[in-house]
């Protein structure tokens, strides 16, 4: 079992950059597959980017491709998320998520993820 942590987020100006944090607590971190998400109020989680437990592979959803990064620091058990260039869009809260290898599914759909953080809320004022 893991437990995630993010922290970061708050409120910027459109066209100003956040780093998100998620800390990671329990099991060995470089087991999982991570990923971020997020949801606006009224709208459905989106997937925003997953990165594998080495951190070669990468994946973005449209909306964030060239603009956000998704990165990992297995000695430190923490997973990022570089977001620039943000838009009054990207308001949501954030949430970072763990699967662990071996389990199948799609890692841009939120039910492929069994542990998830409280999230962080990301506020971007035009």
């Amino acid at each position: 079992q893991v437990q995630l942590v993010e922290s970061g987020g708050g409120l910027v100006q459109a066209g100003g950059s956040l780093r998100l944090s998620c800390a990671a607590s329990g099991r060995t971190f470089n087991s999982y597959i991570l990923g971020w998400f997020r949801q606006a109020p009224g709208k459905e989680r989106e997937f925003v980017a997953s990165i594998s437990w080495r951190g070669i592979s990468t994946n973005y959803g449209d909306s964030v491709k060239g603009r956000f990064t998704i990165s990992r620091d297995n000695a430190k058990s923490t997973l990022y998320l570089q977001m620039n260039s943000l838009k009054p869009d990207d308001t949501a809260v954030y949430y970072c998520a763990a699967q662990s290898l071996g389990n199948s599914g799609n890692y841009y759909d939120p039910r492929f993820y069994h542990y998830w953080g409280q999230g962080t809320q990301v506020t971007v004022s035009s």
